[in-house]
């Protein structure tokens, strides 16, 4: 009988996870500044907050009304801006995804001129 439960004990441990690695998430973030047009990202970060305060701080050297317009979680954003005003953000699976989204977000509030200006990856 005591047999038994040191053997349940172990499938226990084993099948909970107890011996293999848990995948882990990675957030990344990219802040902006409209006024200014200064930006600042995060990658590979172990929270959403963790990785926007990173980029808002990176942001804020340059400018005091940064936002994040845009957080990602094993995945990559991007920022797009217009000359004279206007911005859009997006994410995706992959960089030209996120880019892409992004630049039609950018279109619907300005449609001419939208560039990329920041893009980030998580490792995932």
């Amino acid at each position: 009988m005591r047999w038994n439960l040191v053997v349940l004990a172990t499938c226990l441990a084993v099948g909970l996870g107890g011996t293999r690695a848990e995948a882990r998430d990675n957030y990344g973030a990219i802040a902006y500044s409209p006024s200014t047009g200064a930006h600042g990202w995060s990658y590979d970060y172990p929270s959403r907050s963790a990785a926007e305060s990173t980029a808002l701080r990176n942001c804020r050297r340059h400018a005091s009304d940064c936002v994040v317009p845009i957080w990602f979680r094993n995945a990559c954003g991007a920022l797009a801006v217009a000359p004279g005003g206007g911005y859009g953000s997006g994410w995706g699976t992959s960089r030209s995804l996120a880019e892409r989204y992004a630049m039609q977000s950018c279109r619907g509030h300005n449609n001419s001129g939208c560039s990329i200006l920041r893009w980030a990856c998580t490792t995932r």
